[in-house]
């Protein structure tokens, strides 16, 4: 991405003169570069306190300078030189004033106070003083102690007096065994480790009191002697005078006297202590006189000790502590003064300054006591240096008409009782023309609307004036969008493509100038442009995040697309993260678990700028299980059932479900027992009496159902009366003189308790009876000897050992049925069309039916059909009229058939007697599909067809319409032609005139009075030259479609058939192929006449007669299976035409195919025409022969 230049800008940008002044005025602090002569400046030390710790294996004694020229070190020990190089133990640097002590057990004679000086021709810093510490390890003394002998009652003090060592100390008293000591308001231990005792008790008693000192900065704690401790008890006298002599009002064993003073430095933790004695034991208390306790003050030790932590001069006053129990009480005034050592209120500074020019030094510090100030010069005395034109006044040091020979290093040292501070302060004089640090030829890169600071930073003395120029020129940048800085930068704000070129930076002072050169490019800005957006995916499915960003094509090499989640960078460790995966500003992301839920950001990056955008991936699950499941308002038949939900996983439950397992009757079998809504977390169970349960939840969301709960623990129902009563009682009779009860029995949870069983109660419901009741154990009951279809009232009752269930609900049913006994009267029959007729008659009354009326029934079979005066009956068929009604409609007849029909009622048990028969006859219909249509020879210009006549002809038979059209192998057609053939009796034609190579698609329907049948249809495509009719299979496929029009889709041909019909579309012309075709067609004449001669071997017909009567079809497909064979399919060759008619029609599903007729047995003769049987179909049709006429009309 790069951006056009804006020339117009820059040529409106208006060049000034800007001059800027280093930041150095008469005297400054400074940072003078080490290229120029300076002073030593000491850069680090060791620490005013270096602890030889035994566990240390050396001891660095740092002094680190720096100057021009290189600064040269020396050492001095408790006030007198020190030469590390002079002791080969002491391990040296090169080039630094630091030595190493090493730790090889003999520290003791390097114990000492030191100092380093680093000095060169200018002057001398010094460091601080750095005390060298070799602490003793801390002993208690070998002594044999007396055994501390006291009175029951009176106090008593076991002194600890630890050694002394490196702070901080800390006092343990305890038992030869380790253990402590136990403390409490009448036993402590005091700040100096004594152990207290207000008065002594008979458990004091005991000879293994320890005192131990623990010094942890040198990890030692050493013993003292064990004390043995007596308390002689008053033997016997308990009276109340006894106890009486015991009191005494509080005293304080620590500190003495009424009042003390306490000292200590600002920051240290203020501790005053009150210990009394008395009894009963003394309670302490603290006040501050004439003000409030500080507000981070704290009590400890039972109140005895008072801490003022990191205690200031606010702090100090006067603080009192009062001790009281009922007999008196007594105080103690504590005087706390706060000091503080050495602060600096102004720390000398080093400065330039310019020959010639006054300097002022100005060293001043607080502190309690007031600190003392001690001025130096080079390391020595001030007074011991003197100089003419160098003053001290007040607190600080004036040089008048500086000179270069009156550099020097000045230390101010501000000391008190608490401690000492020292700063060493360079002063340098000198003129010097300007210096510029900065590199020449700096090139500088900004981004577009960004900021960029270009630097010049320049030592001289005087200071100097700066400006900043660009392209050669005289006059200096300026414009709001510039900013000059005191160290000499030049700052242009919300860079422009104009703002490209080169700048010159020049410094100028009375010594002279200086100047470099810099350049400026301006880049374009990083963009992120296809941002990432929050997702919300599916735990272990794959995210996908997408970033794209511009950039300036420069960078090209540098560019980077980082991903951070959470504000941390994603590394990208294929190895041990395969799941992160980034290429092309996709960050993909497979199996996605919880721990990636989190704020995604994509970084554009270049050295100069960067762009983010982020997105929030939500990771949903299903809920966690429930967690804390709690059984509470424990009753007999229910119980509360609290939980807290789990992580919901940003899914929130929607309900929670609460299952239930007993370990009775389904023991590990959880079930459910009740939902409630998901921002509930608590719930009423109902529960069934004489049940162990245990309770589970868990929740539902959108995402799906979550892990159960933990289950809780038992819970057991005391046993109970049953709750509720059989339900779905059925009453049912299946024979006529009972009925049978049946009911759904109870769960066995639904018990309630042992000893179920159930009070069958009946009785009829017209009368006044009174209720029969049986008691049984089972889920059914029969009553026997019951009338006939009587209506009787019934109710259940469930009982156990506890009682009765609930009152049960009466259930109104019949005692068994009978057969009805009665017909419908005034049967009539209404013709509706050639196939349906409308059947009337009248209901059968209530009092014959014997029962709950089922519905009616016809049943009808067919007599004879109207064709010929031959009877033969069909199958009966039945049709059913569920409900109450006098009507029903009767489908599916045969046309011109004569039929008979009767009508009965039924109910549960069955049917009743039958009807009157009555007979009807159907009018004429449309004739069936002719079985058969065959192409029986092929010509050039013509095609032979034979057929068989309708199996049911649904009437007078008045002949037949063939249409015929070409197809060939194009969507475009033929027209449809039509023959009507008058002569029912006609079953062979030929079609003339037709085109030779050819393809024709052909159509038959038969005919009546009424109308025209389905269609039958056949392909054929004529020859090229006239062929034998022994070839009757050639081209012929088997269809039952309807004619199609001019511009439906056509069947493709068989592949003989492929080749042929190509020809007559394109290259039939041709006299080549002509002669090709009239060979092959010759060819073929020959070898049809073959098998012809073949076929008729043995006798022309007495054999074959016999075969086309009975013909065998396995026989039939083995005798025809031979080379002569033509097939119009590649996947079904025919096998002689009874086979390859046979199968096409079943492929068909034909409602007429010739397996309706029995035997299968039909066949043609071998000149074409069709002979066969029909056997009888169910309703026994009668046989028909199909007569073939020798000739058909012209």
């Amino acid at each position: 991405m790069r951006s056009q230049r804006n020339s117009g800008l820059a040529g409106r940008l208006t060049l000034l003169v800007v001059t800027c002044l280093c930041a150095f005025h008469t005297t400054t602090a400074i940072d003078i570069p080490l290229e120029v002569e300076q002073l030593p400046t000491i850069t680090d030390q060791a620490p005013s306190s270096l602890i030889a710790f035994p566990f240390d294996e050396s001891f660095p004694m740092t002094c680190e300078a720096k100057g021009n020229p290189e600064p040269k070190f020396q050492w001095e020990k408790n006030g007198e030189d020190f030469d590390p190089y002079l002791d080969p133990r002491l391990m040296k640097e090169e080039n630094s004033g630091t030595f190493v002590i090493p730790n090889n057990g003999n520290l003791t004679e390097y114990q000492g106070t030191y100092r380093c000086y680093a000095s060169n021709k200018l002057g001398t810093a010094i460091s601080k003083e750095i005390e060298f510490i070799v602490p003793n390890v801390p002993k208690f003394p070998k002594e044999k102690l007396d055994p501390v002998e006291v009175e029951e009652g009176q106090p008593f003090i076991l002194k600890c007096d630890p050694p002394t060592g490196i702070p901080p100390l800390q006092i343990y008293w305890m038992t030869i065994n380790l253990q402590h000591i136990e403390q409490d308001e009448r036993v402590s231990t005091g700040l100096n480790g004594d152990l207290y005792f207000s008065h002594a008790v008979e458990k004091d008693s005991r000879r293994d009191y320890c005192c131990f000192a623990a010094f942890h900065r040198i990890r030692t704690i050493v013993q003292k002697t064990a004390m043995s401790v007596n308390v002689k008890t008053r033997g016997g006298d308990r009276s109340e005078s006894a106890n009486a002599i015991l009191e005494r009002k509080p005293s304080l064993l620590t500190p003495p006297g009424g009042s003390s003073e306490k000292q200590l430095v600002k920051g240290e933790d203020l501790e005053l202590e009150c210990i009394p004695e008395g009894i009963p034991t003394p309670q302490v208390e603290w006040i501050k006189i004439g003000d409030q306790l500080p507000v981070k003050a704290k009590l400890e030790n039972h109140r005895k000790l008072l801490i003022v932590p990191r205690a200031q001069q606010e702090d100090s006053g006067k603080y009192m502590c009062r001790a009281r129990n009922p007999l008196g009480e007594v105080v103690h005034y504590f005087t706390v003064t706060v000091e503080g050592p050495p602060e600096w209120e102004s720390e000398p500074q080093s400065q330039l300054s310019m020959i010639g020019s006054h300097v002022h030094i100005k060293c001043s510090a607080r502190g309690v006591p007031e600190p003392t100030i001690t001025w130096r010069v080079n390391g020595q005395l001030l007074q011991d240096s003197p100089a003419a034109n160098r003053k001290i006044l007040g607190d600080a040091v004036f040089l008048q008409n500086a000179k270069a020979s009156d550099s020097a290093v000045y230390q101010c040292e501000a000391s008190n009782r608490h401690g000492t501070l020292l700063s060493n302060a360079n002063i340098m004089i000198m003129n010097l023309q300007p210096m510029i640090l900065t590199n020449n030829g700096e090139d500088y890169s900004a981004v577009e609307g960004k900021g960029v600071m270009m630097h010049c930073k320049v030592f001289s003395s005087p200071p100097s004036a700066i400006t900043w120029s660009r392209d050669d020129s005289s006059e200096s940048v300026a414009g709001p969008r510039f900013t000059f800085h005191d160290n000499g930068s030049l700052e242009i704000h919300s860079a422009e493509k104009g703002d490209v070129g080169q700048y010159t930076c020049l410094a100028k002072n009375t010594e002279g100038s200086s100047a470099i050169d810099a350049v400026l490019y301006i880049k374009d800005p990083t963009r992120i442009v296809v941002a990432p957006k929050d997702l919300q995916i599916l735990k272990g499915s794959a995210a996908q995040l997408s970033c794209l960003a511009e950039y300036d094509e420069s960078f090209s090499n540098d560019f980077e697309l980082l991903w951070e989640k959470d504000n941390t960078q994603i590394v990208l460790n294929y190895t041990e993260n395969p799941r992160y995966i980034m290429e092309d500003g996709y960050l993909n992301i497979s199996d996605v678990s919880h721990g990636d839920q989190g704020v995604y950001s994509c970084v554009a990056k270049t050295p100069l700028d960067r762009d983010t955008a982020s997105a929030f991936l939500m990771v949903l699950d299903v809920p966690v299980a429930p967690e804390n499941l709690v059984l509470s308002e424990h009753k007999s038949k229910s119980v509360k059932l609290e939980w807290i939900p789990g992580d919901d996983h940003n899914s929130s439950p929607t309900e929670f479900i609460i299952e239930f397992e007993e370990n009775k009757w389904e023991p590990g079998n959880w079930k459910e027992l009740l939902r409630v809504p998901g921002n509930h977390n608590s719930a009423i169970l109902r529960l069934h009496g004489h049940v162990e349960y245990r309770f589970r939840v868990y929740a539902i969301s959108a995402i799906g159902a979550g892990l159960p709960s933990e289950p809780t623990e038992r819970y057991k129902t005391p046993p109970s009366a049953p709750d509720k009563n059989p339900e779905n009682i059925k009453i049912e009779g299946h024979l006529p003189h009972e009925m049978s009860i049946n009911w759904e029995p109870l769960l066995p949870i639904e018990h309630n308790g042992p000893g179920l069983e159930y009070k069958v109660s009946y009785r009829r419901q017209d009368g006044q009876e009174e209720w029969t009741e049986h008691t049984v154990k089972r889920h059914s009951f029969v009553v026997r000897n019951t009338p006939t279809f009587v209506p009787y009232e019934v109710k259940i009752q469930a009982r156990n050992n506890q009682g009765w269930g609930p009152e049960p609900r009466i259930v109104s049913g019949y005692s068994g049925e009978d057969f009805p006994s009665a017909a419908p009267d005034d049967v009539a029959v209404e013709v509706m069309n050639s196939s349906a007729v409308r059947v009337t008659w009248t209901r059968v009354h209530k009092d014959k039916l014997h029962g709950h009326l089922g519905g009616y029934r016809i049943n009808w079979w067919r007599l004879r059909s109207l064709v010929d005066s031959k009877k033969s009956h069909g199958d009966k068929h039945s049709l059913a009229f569920p409900g109450d009604r006098t009507h029903g409609t009767v489908p599916g007849l045969t046309p011109f058939s004569e039929y008979s029909l009767i009508v009965m009622t039924f109910n549960g048990r069955g049917n009743g007697p039958g009807s009157h028969p009555v007979n009807f006859k159907t009018p004429e219909g449309v004739p069936e599909k002719n079985p058969v249509l065959r192409v029986t020879d092929v010509k050039r210009n013509s095609v032979s067809l034979a057929w068989a006549p309708p199996l049911e002809p649904n009437g007078i038979l008045t002949g037949y319409v063939l249409e015929y059209q070409l197809i060939n192998d194009t969507e475009e057609v033929g027209p449809l032609q039509a023959v009507n053939i008058s002569n029912p009796d006609t079953t062979k034609w030929i079609l003339h005139e037709l085109e030779p190579l050819s393809k024709y698609k052909l159509y038959l329907r038969s005919c009546t009075a009424v109308g025209c049948g389905p269609v039958v249809s056949e392909e054929s495509t004529t020859a090229l030259e006239t062929t034998s009719s022994l070839a009757p299979t050639v081209g012929i496929r088997k269809s039952l479609s309807t004619p199609t029009t001019p511009k439906s889709h056509v069947t493709k041909p068989t592949r003989p058939n492929i080749g042929l019909a190509s020809v007559h579309g394109g290259i039939s012309t041709q006299g080549w192929f002509i002669g090709l075709m009239s060979a092959i067609a010759l060819l073929t004449l020959i070898v049809l006449i073959a098998c012809f001669v073949n076929r008729n071997k043995g006798g022309k017909y007495s054999v074959k007669e016999k075969e086309d009567l009975h013909p065998d079809v396995e026989s039939q497909g083995i005798n025809d299976d031979t080379f002569c064979e033509y097939s119009d399919n590649d996947e079904k060759p025919l096998k002689g035409s009874q086979r390859s008619l046979s199968r096409e029609i079943k492929a068909a599903d034909s409602g007429d195919s010739l397996v309706d007729y029995g035997d299968e047995d039909v066949q043609f003769n071998e000149d074409g025409s069709f002979i066969g049987e029909y056997g009888s179909r169910k309703e026994k049709r009668a046989s028909a022969e199909v007569k073939a006429s020798t000739q058909t009309p012209a």
